[in-house]
């Protein structure tokens, strides 16, 4: 694998792969708690509270815990891709062009496919 990263001085062939796990660890700690929040049991979703006001936090609440929590099961997809992309050797390839991925954008975003168009390198 190391010589499929040759070409990609920056990024050490261990490196990513230590990186993208950490997060990975990272991100389904927060998953894992999210949930726990949220309850598993849609009849959990809103208590019923006689205060139309009190009722429609609540609601206005839980969906934004739902839309972190599906914006975190997105990262972890890809942060799985990234993870296959590393055993299969393209990690660091850009999916458009096939030129390797500015480390530094690597380092800023290590789930990135492909460089930024137009950016300097």
């Amino acid at each position: 694998m190391a010589a499929a990263l040759g070409s990609l001085n920056a990024v050490a062939a261990d490196d990513p792969r230590e990186r993208l796990e950490a997060e990975q660890t990272r991100v389904e700690a927060l998953v894992e708690e999210l949930r726990a929040e949220l309850g598993t049991s849609e009849a959990e979703a809103v208590p019923e509270l006689s205060d139309p006001a009190d009722a429609a936090s609540e609601t206005f609440e839980r969906e934004k815990d739902l839309s972190i929590l599906e914006q975190l099961e997105r990262e972890l997809a890809e942060l799985q891709a990234a993870l296959e992309r590393v055993d299969a050797g393209t990690y660091g390839v850009d999916e458009e062009t096939g030129e390797p991925i500015d480390p530094a954008r690597l380092e800023a975003f290590p789930t990135a496919r492909t460089n930024i168009p137009g950016a300097e390198r």
